[in-house]
């Protein structure tokens, strides 16, 4: 078989070139052969893996000269060699039926390859990895053994949101105003999907741990606006006097810091969704946030003695019908995003800001972001609009906690949440 011309000359180098490819080969055998020596692996160790590497580079460097079919012919018999040494091992009483270190020899001899003819750093960075995973044995087990079937279920709603539902759903736009395009906007819910996840995460490795600031942090992460309700009901079920004041300032300081975590979480979509405008539409985010930190500081002062118990369960982030949902609620802000800009202009995007931030704010979000990320508004508006949605966000999450929470918590509440509406609302009026 006669090799292509842009395979061959994907493979001539200069010799400058040719050694550096083979020291990075060298290193990551060495990484790879570092690892399995530390795990007392009987197959190969730290001088073994350096050599396949070495091995797996030297095949593709001669392929100009004999063709591509070498580096088959030196994977097939490096896999002849480890069929010979897993037949002696299997003969010893002490057999360890794993197959680590097997693959990790085929992926060293084909990572010496590939930086050769492929991508350098995508091999780098796959070699990078490949160690990580090899190091982290422990932990990963650790972590697998005690997910519950919850969890379990969790991880594998969320392949299923991620990884079979998007590639299969056009990315074209349908519907008034062509604004309607179902791979995008589920790309949208995969994203908020992703977040949930993390903060589910979060929660299930912080549920050992004590601290009302923690619990804010954490909650805020998962859901600012289930924490605020919570702690807001648990506040109520204190007795009276001291106690119920020791429980209105521990239901005070998760819930300003949950808040304060809720504003990190909208700056984070729009990073992803729009980077090219987030210093302009994070930056008056980033100021009130400033200003929900130090009332968070104030709040902790006053709570940082109080216990928090556990962090609200919640529901699995990755269950389909909630994704659906949020995709339905998103798809619908936007047709009222579309409508109002036809019909009103800029202004008439304000109501609908105001209206749709009032129980969940990720969808005007990702929503303005896209639209300031397409160059349909100016960045100034998107970020008026999601300021404004998070205004309505904390005005709503204050009317719960002063609804569901006791009279002490109430007063707590007015005060802190009348400080962030009042830093919220001058930063609308005055940020240029």
């Amino acid at each position: 078989m006669v090799p292509s011309a842009g395979f061959l000359r994907g493979v001539r180098m200069d010799l400058e070139t040719t050694f550096f490819k083979l020291a990075l080969a060298l290193g990551l055998g060495l990484l790879m052969g570092l690892q399995r020596q530390r795990v007392d692996s009987r197959l190969a160790g730290i001088r073994t893996f350096p050599l396949i590497a070495l091995f797996g580079a030297l095949m593709a460097l001669t392929v100009p000269a004999f063709g591509p079919w070498l580096v088959a012919a030196g994977m097939l018999a490096l896999a002849l060699l480890l069929l010979i040494a897993n037949l002696i091992k299997l003969r010893q009483p002490d057999a360890n039926p794993g197959m680590t270190s097997e693959v990790a020899v085929l992926l060293t001899y084909g990572l010496g390859a590939y930086l050769v003819v492929g991508h350098t750093e995508a091999a780098v960075a796959l070699g990078g990895v490949s160690v990580l995973l090899l190091y982290l044995k422990a932990p990963m087990h650790r972590i697998v053994g005690a997910m519950s079937d919850r969890d379990v279920t969790a991880v594998m709603q969320f392949a299923l949101v991620t990884l079979v539902v998007l590639p299969v759903l056009p990315d074209r736009s349908f519907g008034p105003y062509e604004v309607l395009n179902p791979f995008r906007i589920w790309l949208m819910v995969v994203l908020i999907v992703t977040i949930n996840l993390a903060g589910f995460v979060a929660r299930k490795l912080a549920a050992a741990q004590t601290g009302a600031l923690l619990g804010g942090i954490v909650g805020g992460l998962v859901s600012s606006t289930a924490t605020t309700v919570s702690y807001a009901r648990r506040s109520r079920g204190e007795a009276g006097g001291s106690a119920q004041a020791a429980g209105a300032a521990l239901a005070t300081l998760v819930i300003v810091v949950a808040s304060a975590m809720s504003l990190l979480r909208v700056m984070v979509e729009v990073a992803v969704v729009a980077p090219r405008h987030f210093a302009a539409i994070g930056a008056p985010l980033g100021a009130l946030l400033g200003w929900m930190a130090l009332l968070s500081l104030l709040a902790w002062r006053h709570g940082r003695r109080q216990k928090a118990e556990t962090l609200p369960e919640g529901g699995n982030p990755a269950e389909l019908k909630p994704a659906l949902l949020f995709g339905a609620l998103y798809a619908l802000v936007i047709l009222a995003v579309a409508f109002a800009k036809d019909r009103f202009g800029d202004a008439g995007l304000y109501p609908v800001a105001l209206l749709s931030g009032l129980t969940d704010v990720d969808a005007i979000t990702l929503s303005t972001a896209n639209l300031a990320n397409a160059g349909r508004i100016e960045a100034d508006v998107g970020a008026r609009l999601v300021l404004l949605a998070v205004l309505a966000n904390l005005a709503f999450k204050g009317g719960c906690a002063m609804v569901l929470g006791s009279s002490a918590l109430r007063a707590r509440i007015a005060l802190y949440f009348g400080l962030a509406l009042a830093g919220g609302v001058a930063i609308l009026l005055l940020w240029r």
